[in-house]
């Protein structure tokens, strides 16, 4: 496991299972919101995003927390390992819920208010984007893929990475 992706829907706690991979694994993590936010809400070019995507990919080891549907072709074919957190639409709604008026490390910005739009996107996550997801990740050859359906699978996979990660030392 040396370049990862990490997808699913808004929500899910991809930030934090990357925080948490990257925590034991050492890997980089890079937080594709950050690269595609800017602080006042509005976006980088798509000239400006894909530079700064390409740099990330150069390196011999990443974790890439994000969707990006764009270029998640160009990343899978980049990447050796996916975890889909793919979670009920409840969980997503109430992880973005207790977001809402806190710092993070993977946005620009703090979200005060509901975006109704956002919440629109998220309740269409799964009709709308998992049945690409499902169709990208079945083609994607040689690759180590973990979907996880919640996140006592997430917990478990952890528990037995950090372990194995001591028996090694």
């Amino acid at each position: 496991m040396n370049k990862v992706i990490v997808i699913g829907c808004p929500g899910a706690g991809k930030s934090t299972f990357s925080r948490k991979l990257s925590k034991l694994t050492n890997l980089p993590l890079f937080y594709l919101d950050m690269i595609f936010h800017k602080p006042d809400k509005t976006i980088y070019s798509r000239e400006e995003f894909d530079e700064k995507l390409n740099q990330i990919m150069k390196y011999d080891k990443w974790i890439m927390d994000g969707n990006y549907a764009r270029t998640l072709p160009v990343r899978l074919e980049q990447c050796d390992t996916v975890f889909w957190l793919d979670y009920p639409l409840e969980v997503c709604l109430k992880g973005i819920e207790m977001h809402r008026g806190k710092p993070r490390v993977d946005m620009p910005w703090i979200e005060t208010e509901p975006d109704k739009e956002f919440i629109e996107f998220v309740k269409n996550f799964e009709k709308n984007n998992n049945p690409e997801l499902k169709s990208l990740l079945q083609q994607a050859e040689g690759k180590e893929i973990h979907i996880f359906k919640s996140r006592e699978m997430e917990n478990s996979y952890l528990g037995e990475l950090e372990e194995k990660l001591k028996q090694k030392l």
